[in-house]
């Protein structure tokens, strides 16, 4: 793929031998962040772990302490007064099998966060061929199957992400957008590293940080030494 000339000459800025300090790295990435657009800055995080074993999954939930910086719709599977109090708390959308029936009929999917009460996952359970690749499906361990609909609307309103290993056992995630400037960005990326390590399952063998990476969406990444990070 033909690299564009911006993506060339904040290359240049890199040097790719190097294991940068974390906060070196995100002002790195924040001077390469050249587009048009605000660009999102995404961690990727190889762990030392086996994805394919149970007791070596890595998923979690955290509230980026100065969130995404995306505006988050959600939709919530809920009955009476847990219906109410989603709404309340400012969900998007909020309902129960009519939202299924839309789901499957329309190819209806103008939502990020799809959070429900244990009660419905009966329900949902239909949806999970077209929810599940999507990573849309709610998740006991992700906070978004509870009780407490309200405070999981308002959660995934302030910037809620979830982590979780992919066949690859990388891990990727956003810390923000290019105009949070690196201070807010590097707190946002030290709270999620640290709720990645916490997360460290007890059958992992051996060095637990691979690799860590920062880029943003059109520019180069820039490797963080993982030494620094545990």
């Amino acid at each position: 793929m033909k690299k564009s000339k911006k993506y060339i000459d904040s290359a240049k800025l890199i040097d790719k031998t190097k294991l940068y300090d974390p906060s070196e790295a995100i002002d790195l990435v924040v001077k390469t962040a050249k587009a048009k657009f605000d660009e999102t800055i995404e961690l990727h995080i190889r762990l030392g772990v086996d994805s394919r074993h149970a007791d070596q999954q890595v998923r979690g939930a955290i509230v980026l302490p100065n969130g995404t910086g995306k505006k988050v719709r959600t939709l919530v599977f809920a009955k009476g007064e847990r219906a109410k109090e989603a709404e309340e708390a400012g969900s998007d959308y909020v309902g129960a099998e009519e939202l299924v029936a839309k789901i499957q009929q329309e190819n209806w999917f103008d939502f990020d966060v799809v959070i429900a009460t244990p009660d419905m996952m009966g329900v949902i359970g239909r949806l999970g061929k077209l929810l599940g690749p999507k990573g849309l499906m709610p998740n006991p361990k992700a906070g978004t199957v509870t009780m407490d609909v309200a405070r999981a609307v308002k959660e995934a309103k302030a910037g809620k992400i979830e982590y979780r290993l992919d066949k690859t056992n990388i891990i990727h995630c956003p810390i923000g957008k290019a105009s949070f400037g690196s201070e807010k960005l590097l707190e946002n990326f030290e709270a999620l590293v640290g709720a990645i390590i916490k997360a460290k399952p007890a059958a992992a063998k051996g060095q637990y940080i691979r690799s860590c990476v920062v880029a943003s969406t059109m520019g180069p990444g820039v490797k963080i030494g993982h030494a620094k990070l545990a």
